[in-house]
């Protein structure tokens, strides 16, 4: 294997760590985010509260998105991605709720 290649592949197997390394912190913060939420939701239920907030929910989209915006990722993905997470937290309020 020549240096250049060589090279290549160390600063790919660097990246690809690192890539590790922050999904693990991904999984761990969703984890940590749907434990709290999990709570707001049993408070909600046993006070009677609707399982969605949309005011609330309107202002962490608008949040979310100016730090997304701050932290160059794109704006597409960050909708896609707060929808999905929002949905799935109304979900598990509702089943609460039951």
């Amino acid at each position: 294997m020549d240096k250049t290649s060589n090279k290549m592949k160390i600063t790919l197997n660097s990246h690809r760590e690192s890539i590790d390394r922050l999904d693990a912190v991904l999984v761990y913060t969703l984890a940590e985010r749907f434990k709290h939420t999990q709570e707001v939701g049993k408070l909600k239920a046993k006070n009677a509260l609707e399982p969605s907030d949309p005011e609330r929910e309107a202002k962490q989209v608008k949040r979310l998105l100016r730090l997304s915006k701050d932290a160059g990722l794109d704006e597409a993905f960050a909708k896609k991605f707060l929808s999905f997470v929002i949905s799935e937290v109304i979900r598990h309020h509702e089943s609460l709720q039951q």
